[in-house]
C-alpha cells in the first residue's frame, strides 16, 4: 500500500484535491423524489445528425417527463477528429428545433450550470483527481507498452487462439511490474498510459435493467482499460463514468451499439466507488433501403444531417412531432385524442419504446407537417415563412416582405376553418404554392377540361364577368356562378348531369374550373371567393381579360 500511494504522488504531484473534495464541491441535486437526471453528450465531430435529435429529445422527455433535469455535455477527448467549430453546428441544430437543456454548453465557449465545465477537455483536474484515487488503492498502474508491443501481443493472441482479445491477465505485461521499476521508467521519461486493474473474470457474469430492453445478462470486464491517455487525456469511459457521477446523472440514454461497453462501464464505476447509472439504450434510426433496412448514413443520405430539415424548411414542431411517433408507440393515438395538446403534455415512458430500429419515413413526416402547419394561423405561417425565406430564398424574401399584409391575407386563406387546407408541408413549398397570387411568379396554365371548347370559356367568362360583384359573399357568390350555367346549356346540378350528360355540355364544377384557370391558372387552389378576395377586383378583370384572350376573344 505505501508503494501505491508513492507511485500516485510519483504519478500526479500537483494533485493535492481529493474525491471527497469533489463530492463536497458537486453534491447531490435537489430534486423531487424519481427525478431523473440525464444528458445528451455529443462529440465535436461533425454535423448534428437526426440520430442525435433522436437521442436527444429521449433524454430531454426522460428529465422533463419526471420533473428532472436534461444538460448538454460536449466530449471532446478525442482531438483527431473533432472538427473546428464543432460546438456551434451542435448548438445550433438543437436551437432549431428547440430542444431546450436545462444547463450545460450554450455556445463555442459558454455554459450555464453549477456541475461545469461541460466541456471533457476542460475538466482535466477532476479526472486527474479520481486517478490518482484509483492508483492510490492498487486499482491503477502505468504501462509502458509500446505500439510496436500491443500489435505484437494482438498478433500472439490470433496465433494461440484466445477467445478473448485485449490487455489482460498473462497479456498485461505491465501489470506487475515492481514501484522500482515502474519508478525508474517514469523519471527516465518514458511514455506511459494509466490502465484500470480489472478485477473482472472470465468466469462470471452479471446482468443490469436496461430501462428499454430489460434484463441483460452479460460477461464481467476482464481487460486492463486505458484510463489516460499518454498526454494526459482520459479515454471516453473513464471520463463518462467521471463526469456522469459528480454531475449526478441517474440515467443516460444513448446508441445500441454501446451496449458491449457495459462490463467496462460497470466495473469502471465499481472500481471509483460510484453508483451505476441506469441505461437506456436506443435502437438506431434505420431507412427502408431495396426491401431491407439499414441505419441513416451520413454519406449517402442528406436526411442524416439536421440542417438538411433546416435548409427544407420543415416546422420544428413537425420534426419533434414526427420523432415522437418513432420514440413511444402509444403516441399517435394520444394525439388522435388530444389534437390540441402541445408535445410537453405527453406521458413518455421508456416501456413505449421500440427495441428494434425506428424507421425513418420522409413520406410520414411530410404528412405530419401537413398538419401542423394546418393547424397555425395565418400569422404564424406568414412569418415562419419569412424566416425561411430570409435564410434560404433571398429573392423570395424580398417580393414578399415588401407586404406583409398581403401575404398574411394570402396565407391566411382556408386557415381557421373545420378543415383548414393541407397543400403545404415544408417552408420552401410556400413559393409554388402562392405563387399564382404574385404576378412576379404568375405563370399560368390554360389548359381546359375536354369537354369545354375555348369559345365555350370565353362565353362562360363573358357571363361571369356581367355579374361578378366583389361584394358578394360565399354563398352570393356561388349562386351566381349556378345561375350561368342553364343559360350556357350546362347544369347547375353534378348528379343530374351524371345521370344524363348527353342532355348538357357540362356540370357547375366545369363553369367552375374555367373561372379558376382565368383568375388563378390552376385547376387546384383554395376556396376560389378567398382567393379572388385577396386578388381584388382590378387584378381578376385583367387576368380574366387575359384569359380571353388566350381562348379567342
Amino acid at each position: 500500500m505505501e508503494n501505491n500511494q508513492k507511485l500516485a504522488e510519483l504519478l500526479f504531484p500537483d494533485v493535492r484535491e481529493t474525491v471527497e473534495d469533489l463530492e463536497q464541491r458537486f453534491p447531490p441535486r435537489s430534486l423531487p423524489e424519481g427525478a431523473k437526471v440525464t444528458r445528451f453528450a455529443p462529440s465535436p465531430t461533425g454535423f448534428l445528425h437526426i440520430g442525435g435529435l433522436f437521442s436527444a429529445y429521449v433524454s430531454v422527455l426522460a428529465a422533463k417527463s419526471s420533473g428532472g433535469i436534461c444538460f448538454l455535455r460536449i466530449e471532446d477527448t478525442d482531438k483527431k477528429r473533432e472538427v473546428v467549430d464543432g460546438v456551434s453546428g451542435i448548438i445550433e441544430g438543437f436551437r432549431a428545433f428547440g430542444i431546450d437543456f436545462d444547463e450545460g454548453v450554450t455556445g463555442f465557449d459558454s455554459e450555464c450550470g453549477d456541475y461545469g465545465p461541460y466541456v471533457q477537455s476542460r475538466r482535466a483536474s477532476i479526472y486527474h483527481v479520481v486517478a490518482k484515487k484509483l492508483v492510490q488503492e492498487g486499482l491503477a498502474y502505468p504501462c509502458f507498452c509500446t505500439e510496436d508491443e500491443l500489435s505484437a501481443l494482438r498478433e500472439q493472441q490470433e496465433q494461440a487462439g484466445t477467445l478473448i482479445k485485449g490487455y489482460f491477465g498473462e497479456w498485461a505485461k505491465c501489470r506487475d511490474l515492481s514501484f522500482e521499476e515502474q519508478e525508474k521508467r517514469i523519471r527516465a521519461g518514458e511514455p506511459y498510459v494509466l490502465r484500470l486493474r480489472s478485477a473482472g473474470s472470465a468466469e462470471r457474469k452479471f446482468s443490469f435493467d436496461d430501462q428499454i430492453r430489460g434484463k441483460i445478462e452479460m460477461p464481467e470486464n476482464i481487460t486492463d482499460a486505458v484510463l489516460l491517455k499518454t498526454d494526459g487525456i482520459p479515454t471516453y469511459h473513464f471520463a463518462h463514468a467521471c463526469d456522469d457521477h459528480f454531475m449526478r446523472v441517474t440515467h443516460v440514454i444513448r446508441g445500441d451499439e454501446w451496449i458491449a461497453s457495459v462490463p467496462l462501464h460497470m466495473a469502471l464505476f465499481r472500481a471509483c466507488g460510484f453508483k451505476p447509472v441506469k441505461y437506456a439504450h436506443v435502437a438506431p434510426v434505420m431507412k427502408e433501403d431495396n426491401g431491407g433496412k439499414r441505419k441513416l448514413s451520413k454519406r449517402k443520405d442528406p436526411e442524416a444531417a439536421v440542417s438538411y430539415f433546416v435548409e427544407e424548411g420543415f416546422p420544428k414542431e413537425a420534426v419533434l412531432e414526427y420523432l415522437l411517433t418513432l420514440i413511444n408507440s402509444n403516441f399517435e393515438d394520444w394525439r388522435r385524442a388530444n389534437p390540441a395538446e402541445p408535445l410537453s403534455a405527453f406521458p413518455f415512458s421508456f416501456k413505449k419504446m421500440s427495441q428494434s430500429g425506428a424507421l425513418f419515413d420522409l413520406v410520414k413526416l411530410h404528412d405530419v407537417s401537413k398538419n401542423v402547419i394546418s393547424r397555425m394561423d395565418g400569422a404564424t405561417v406568414r412569418e415562419r415563412t419569412l424566416a425561411w425565406a430570409k435564410a434560404f430564398d433571398g429573392a423570395f424574401y424580398t417580393l414578399i416582405s415588401r407586404d406583409p399584409d398581403y401575404l398574411q391575407a394570402v396565407l391566411s386563406i382556408d386557415r381557421g376553418t373545420a378543415k383548414p387546407r393541407k397543400d403545404i408541408a415544408v417552408w420552401s413549398e410556400v413559393k409554388d404554392s402562392v405563387s399564382y397570387l404574385y404576378d412576379e411568379l404568375f405563370t399560368p396554365d390554360y389548359t381546359l377540361p375536354e369537354n369545354i371548347s375555348p369559345a365555350e370559356a370565353v362565353a362562360i367568362l363573358k357571363a361571369y364577368t356581367a355579374v361578378f360583384d366583389m361584394a358578394d359573399d360565399k354563398d352570393a357568390w356561388f349562386a351566381k356562378i349556378k345561375s350561368l350555367c342553364e343559360p350556357l346549356g350546362y347544369t347547375p346540378n353534378v348528379k343530374e348531369y351524371k345521370k344524363n350528360p348527353e342532355a348538357f355540355k357540362g356540370h357547375v364544377g366545369d363553369v367552375s374550373t374555367v373561372i379558376r384557370l382565368a383568375v388563378t391558372g390552376r385547376r387546384n387552389t383554395p376556396d376560389l371567393h378567398a382567393v379572388m378576395q385577396v386578388l381584388g377586383k382590378e387584378k381578376i378583370a385583367e387576368r380574366i381579360d387575359r384569359a380571353m384572350q388566350v381562348y379567342g376573344a
